[in-house]
């Protein structure tokens, strides 16, 4: 499990401001990382050109999917929150993506910080607190309504309030670990994989062929898969919050 261990950089393990320590980790590097290549892939597609280019198209693909997929889902409203949906899909995508780079064959350890429920469970506690502003701000206390459905006869009311309560509490929570536990799960099962490689391989030729062959084969399809469920995963992410953040704007 060492390639989801946290580990200070740069001689900072010591670094404290009111007895917090605020080492600069590898996390926080990966996310440095991840936030300059996103803000460079942006950079590229402004250009703004009558005839766009080949990588202007793909910057507009991606912000025409999430604002159709946010009109579709919260409607007109909806386009306010491109910049935010627009933003945290791609920072999910770019932060997979890079963290399934061979880049271990030049000496550099690739950190998945999607992979720790400390990242994924503050970038649903943002989505989860964008949906409480918007509900109590555009709304007030009205916003409770959300907890009791359409047509709920009045006797079911003290039994369905608190079930959807609990329900919308859960949110958070659940939409942070489908993505910790997808991304960490995938590593694992390829840190697993290339052990039966390498023990095969020094093992002998028969055990390598028996085994760490048919291993190595395996581990080029759970790549090819790891890099759909990076993209599936930030799609899932995405997704969830504009459904959530509709909540707040239409109380469905």
């Amino acid at each position: 499990m060492h390639q989801f261990s946290i580990e200070p950089l740069f001689g900072t393990e010591n670094l404290d401001i009111a007895g917090y320590n605020i080492a600069f980790t590898n996390s926080a590097m990966w996310m440095l990382i991840t936030t300059v290549v996103l803000f460079l892939f942006v950079l590229g597609g402004m250009k703004r050109e009558l005839v766009p280019g080949r990588w202007q198209m793909m910057v507009e693909s991606f912000t025409g999917f999430i604002d159709n997929m946010l009109e579709a889902n919260i409607g007109q409203a909806g386009r306010k929150y491109v910049p935010y949906v627009f933003s945290l899909f791609m920072f999910i995508l770019f932060a997979n993506i890079l963290g399934l780079l061979p880049l271990g064959v030049a000496g550099i350890h690739p950190f998945t910080f999607t992979s720790h429920f400390t990242v994924t469970g503050i970038l649903a506690i943002l989505s989860f607190s964008i949906v409480l502003i918007v509900g109590f701000w555009k709304h007030g206390l009205h916003f409770f309504s959300l907890f009791v459905p359409h047509g709920t006869p009045l006797p079911m009311i003290p039994v369905i309030a608190p079930i959807e309560f609990i329900s919308f509490m859960v949110r958070p929570f659940s939409l942070g670990l489908r993505l910790f536990v997808a991304m960490m799960a995938g590593h694992v099962l390829l840190e697993v994989l290339s052990s039966f490689v390498i023990d095969g391989t020094n093992a002998g030729i028969g055990f390598g062929f028996l085994v760490g062959l048919p291993s190595f084969l395996l581990m080029i399809g759970i790549c090819a898969l790891e890099l759909l469920v990076a993209g599936i995963q930030a799609y899932v992410f995405a997704l969830l919050t504009s459904l959530y953040i509709n909540d707040a704007e239409n109380l469905h």
